[in-house]
């Protein structure tokens, strides 16, 4: 009983959102028995000199070893993903999916430049900046301890990594990409003269 609950919660999971988070869940998995993270982490040179092209999707994967930071990870990415899908992308998955290959286009460009081997945290950070500007007037509370609205969500996370010693150019990079995302789809098109850039595919 208790298995079917669990399948019929799981299958409730919109489409997008699902995939993504049992690909992160999965591959943490599989470094725990069957691959290293040596395997996964973006490196450009092994990418276009030794065609490792899997790796430009395994570095958006994988969170680290099962710890007080995946599991923080896993829950911010599972909540803002799906809000995403079940809002501002309801009835929108093609225009979902095109956010995802758009921002993991960008990130993979800046992190040529910049010293990341794993981009999955950033990825997150920009769906939570893209959902925070698109409910500007929620209410958020962070560990009981802050009260704030959701623009300031991504700047407070941006914060809580500095306190815990993070580099903070993980999520300075998320808000950056996700702050591009949000411009040319939500703001740049309802400008006097301004167009919609951003335009999904049809193949999507």
């Amino acid at each position: 009983m208790a298995y079917q609950s669990l399948r019929l919660e799981y299958l409730q999971i919109p489409p997008v959102s699902r995939a993504y988070t049992t690909a992160c869940v999965l591959t943490t998995a599989a470094v725990l028995e069957l691959i290293t993270p040596f395997q996964l982490y973006f490196n450009p040179e092994l990418i276009f000199k030794h065609f490792q092209i899997w790796r430009l999707i395994t570095n958006f994967l994988f969170f680290g070893p099962v710890g007080f930071n995946f599991l923080f990870n896993m829950i911010f990415l599972y909540r803002y993903c799906r809000m995403l899908e079940e809002g501002s992308f309801r009835g929108r998955t093609a225009d979902f999916v095109f956010m995802f290959l758009f921002g993991g286009f960008l990130m993979t460009l800046f992190g040529l430049f910049v010293s990341l081997v794993f981009l999955g945290q950033a990825f997150t950070i920009m769906l939570v900046y893209v959902w925070s500007r698109r409910n500007p007037y929620v209410r958020m509370n962070f560990f009981g301890l802050l009260n704030f609205q959701a623009p300031f969500l991504p700047w407070v996370l941006m914060g809580f990594s500095l306190l815990l010693g993070n580099s903070i150019i993980v999520d300075l990079l998320g808000i950056a990409v996700g702050h591009i995302y949000f411009f040319l789809e939500d703001v740049f098109p309802n400008q006097p003269g301004g167009i919609r850039i951003l335009k999904t595919p049809s193949i999507l």
